[in-house]
């Protein structure tokens, strides 16, 4: 046999007995890449280390779809005419209708509150949490009571119906109305999704599911990221609320291709302690509603229980001041919330140091005791130095650093805080105490919790006095522990 390449991407194919033309331009390519879990970067051959986040031996194989242009196309199904997703047509902004996004609210205050006041239809969310942080439960919950509004398909891959309706049955929950399909295949999902037109699709979990035109093992980066893909698209194209429940890795992190997150409208992780009955719901990602919103759930026999007012499961504190605590405001979202810093100095026993920040970034720990060091007179070399957020909650924003100082230094000195005092404030490098946003309200809040004190940056005192609690505005470390000191 004997081939002959022609102009326009054809081919001939001469044989024995006959001539063949092809043409080339057809024939599907299974294109293979190399693509980072971490950060989902694409590179045509291995390398040890992604270039892009730093990460070691996270390159795994992935293999495109075989036939991309194959995949179904939702939009044309007369039964799904009418959505968002399927007109193609170019238009303006002020020619879009609105009324179709009405947001169907879940009956779950802090849920709705993390997902930015109910799911929106079209909208595409991820669920990520350790294994019994609560996922399945916390969407049963959600689900049962939505069924009775709402067409809703629950999609297990994991467990068996026999598990879900077991778990249904000791929540007490209502199960006339939700449907439930056990099913790993995406396209049978699509398939049957198209006959029941379900409102709300929840797939449990995207690690487990396969695309039939994926020649890798469910779990692998190019299913998961396949699988996902061809989910999302039918839920734009048909106007379905997809949530799908993600894993995560030992570090935390979302298992699968780190692209994944680009793909999906919402971002919610679920996070526990091993020795807390409490759960906080983050948004990583939202496109409906605000980032880093934190919503508290109490997981008890009964199941989730939302906690309405959180500042009040993390500031169980003793009647007696103790050395080392101290309370201070963080910005959660869109509301204030009271947290306990505890902070422990003890001389060290070894020729370096240990700092321990748990609940708080470590980097950011070895600034601020630099920072006392050099503008507050306070030396820390010869001492361990542990922090601790109470409650398990972590505190990304720079407003605790002035709670964290004055923590550390109430601990070394051994000169307890009183119990009514409240610090919040970012520490500039060269001492100063900047402002935060959000600050007359955190005031605000404190007060209502009956503190009488706060230690404040200068920028954020309150122009009228606030009835029940005194301020005291510092522009300066050495001002803040010079407060500390007259105590």
């Amino acid at each position: 046999m004997q081939s002959f390449y022609l102009s326009a991407g054809r081919a001939l194919v001469i044989k024995a007995t006959e001539i063949i033309l092809l043409d080339i331009s057809t024939v599907a390519k299974n294109k293979i890449q190399l693509v980072c879990t971490d950060c989902g970067a694409d590179y045509a051959k291995w390398q040890g280390q992604c270039t892009e986040c730093k990460a070691w031996n996270t390159l795994k194989e992935f293999r495109e779809a075989k036939d991309p242009t194959g995949r179904p196309n939702f939009a044309q199904d007369e039964r799904f005419q009418g959505y968002t997703g399927s007109q193609a047509g170019v238009q303006t902004l002020s020619a879009v209708d609105l009324a179709d996004q009405t947001r169907i609210v879940t009956g779950i205050g802090e849920f709705d509150r993390v997902l930015g006041g109910g799911l929106v239809p079209g909208s595409a969310v991820l669920i990520g949490g350790h294994p019994g942080a609560g996922k399945s439960t916390l969407l049963l919950q959600t689900l049962c009571h939505l069924a009775s509004e709402h067409s809703v398909l629950y999609v297990t891959g994991e467990e068996s119906v026999q598990q879900i309706a077991l778990r249904a049955q000791r929540l007490n929950l209502p199960r006339d109305d939700l449907k439930i399909l056990c099913e790993t295949s995406v396209a049978r999902i699509t398939e049957v999704a198209k006959e029941l037109d379900p409102k709300i699709l929840v797939i449990d979990s995207i690690q487990v599911m396969f695309a039939p035109d994926v020649d890798s093992a469910p779990g692998s980066v190019s299913q998961v990221r396949e699988s996902a893909a061809w989910l999302t698209r039918f839920a734009k194209q048909t106007g379905t609320i997809l949530i799908m429940v993600g894993h995560v890795t030992k570090d935390g992190t979302l298992a699968g291709p780190k692209v994944l997150e680009h793909m999906i409208d919402a971002s919610v992780m679920l996070e526990s302690s091993a020795d807390s009955r409490y759960r906080t719901l983050r948004a990583i990602k939202n496109r409906f509603g605000a980032v880093n919103e934190l919503g508290v759930f109490a997981m008890l026999d009964s199941g989730m229980k939302e906690v309405k007012n959180p500042s009040s499961i993390f500031l169980n504190r003793s009647d007696a001041a103790s050395s080392g605590s101290i309370v201070t405001v963080v910005w959660e979202g869109t509301r204030p919330m009271l947290i306990e810093f505890q902070a422990l100095v003890d001389g060290t026993t070894m020729g370096h140091p240990r700092r321990v920040a748990v609940g708080l970034d470590a980097n950011r720990l070895n600034m601020l005791l630099a920072i006392l060091n050099r503008h507050g007179g306070v030396f820390t070399g010869d001492q361990d130095v542990f922090i601790n957020v109470v409650g398990g909650v972590r505190v990304t924003e720079t407003a605790a650093d002035l709670a964290s100082v004055l923590a550390i230094l109430s601990s070394l000195r051994d000169r307890p805080l009183p119990n009514e005092w409240i610090a919040f404030g970012e520490i500039g490098l060269n001492g100063e105490v900047r402002p935060v946003p959000n600050g007359q309200e955190r005031i605000v809040e404190a007060a209502k919790h009956g503190f009488k004190k706060a230690i404040v940056p200068l920028g954020n005192k309150p122009r009228k006095p606030i009835e029940g609690i005194t301020v005291l505005a510092v522009k300066s470390l050495d001002e803040a522990l010079k407060h500390l000191r007259d105590e």
